[in-house]
């Protein structure tokens, strides 16, 4: 088993809330990570028909059998235990008793914040970062190999090509869930409508466009997003809105947590392919940002990460909030750092004056150095940028 950064977190959380609710998408290792910290503790799933029904009948009865705490596995498939834990843990003040994990936000986090506000801890955990793929010397050899492959656990412990696991992963989890979640007929439909959002990662989300692309209304799209986002599929990036330049864009950035489900959802089945590709500078900048994202929420933190452009196309791929200043990041995919990537860095420290960390470019080489006050990390010490 690879050690999660996040693990840490999760220890130090038990010891002050009775109940930890981890949260991710499917196959990020929810279920592995909940059974290592709790190895001595009794692990359910509520995906089990048999055990759901158990559950859903007399939930009392079922929460009598962990007197001790336990793993509750998908829990948002029977949200009615939550107001039954929230008396258990009510009653018995112990922390650190239960582990409940989910992989869509919609139900159980409404679930959750109506029963166990103030008793539960929210953990986020993400397909494997970079930095855990180094600790453990798996990291693909190449930028290319890793835009192919992404970061979800079962291509790191199983003999499986990156194509074939895809193909099954949309078709098992993110075809199933949104059934679940829209009662969505036309699944052809909303097929092409993910495929269609791949080919828009990195770019400004024009939800008019995009519904009209795939023949469906405004709101369709939206709510349609909005499933993706709780699936732990897409995220929005928004703009930074900080007065210094009032003419700024206002709508977000579309990205995927993983960018090897966005290269199999474009097409791209190997490296060969994905180097020529015209949106591989939008896959790698979405790699960088997800490994922002992840580095941040694995130590409890929520991400404090926008995206900077004026109505002029200058433009700062990341700005973060860190400690009341402001970090810019610029994204270049190329092995070669040329002037030109340093212009939109530099117009944006020149607008945002004094509190400004030093800047950062992350590029598809592999050396570190320094360039007029710049600091310049290659893709595989992305991990390191924000520790």
């Amino acid at each position: 088993m690879i050690t999660r950064d996040v693990e840490q977190t999760i220890r130090t959380l038990l010891k002050g809330f009775p109940v930890i609710t981890l949260t991710g998408p499917r196959q990020s290792g929810k279920t592995t990570l909940a059974k290592a910290l709790f190895s001595d503790r009794p692990y359910t799933t509520l995906e089990d028909p048999d055990t759901r029904m158990t559950a859903q009948d007399d939930p009392r009865s079922f929460l009598e059998r962990f007197p001790d705490g336990a793993v509750l596995d998908e829990v948002q498939r029977c949200p009615q235990l939550l107001s039954y834990l929230q008396t258990i843990v009510d009653n018995d003040k112990r922390m650190g008793r239960y582990i409940l994990t989910g992989s869509q936000q919609f139900g159980l986090m409404s679930g959750i914040t109506q029963s166990l506000a103030g008793r539960t801890a929210f953990v986020e955990l993400l397909p494997f970062s970079l930095a855990e793929l180094a600790r453990a010397g798996k990291v693909p050899t190449s930028a290319d190999a890793m835009l192919l492959a992404g970061c979800y656990p079962p291509l790191y412990d199983r003999e499986v090509p990156p194509s074939a696991w895809f193909g099954a992963y949309v078709t098992a989890y993110i075809e199933r869930d949104v059934r679940q979640m829209l009662k969505i007929q036309e699944l052809e439909t909303f097929q092409r409508f993910v495929r269609l959002c791949a080919g828009r990662t990195g770019q400004l989300l024009n939800l008019s466009s995009l519904a009209i692309e795939c023949g469906i209304t405004h709101n369709t799209a939206k709510a349609w997003i909005s499933v993706l986002e709780a699936s732990y599929l897409v995220f929005l990036l928004r703009p930074h809105h900080t007065n210094f330049n009032k003419r700024l864009v206002k709508m977000p950035k579309l990205y995927f947590y993983d960018v090897g489900l966005v290269s199999w959802l474009l097409g791209i089945r190997t490296t060969e392919h994905m180097n020529p590709h015209p949106l591989r500078g939008a896959l790698f900048e979405n790699f960088v940002i997800a490994e922002l994202i992840k580095s941040r929420l694995n130590k409890g933190e929520r991400p404090q990460i926008y995206f900077w452009r004026d109505s002029n196309g200058n433009e700062v791929d990341i700005i973060i909030e860190q400690g009341g200043r402001l970090m810019p990041i610029e994204i270049k995919s190329g092995k070669t750092v040329t002037r030109e990537a340093f212009a939109g860095v530099n117009k944006w420290r020149d607008l945002a004056g004094g509190a400004v960390m030093e800047p950062t470019l992350i590029y598809g080489g592999a050396d570190d150095y320094s360039h007029n006050g710049i600091r310049v990390v290659g893709w595989n010490k992305t991990g390191d940028v924000l520790s």
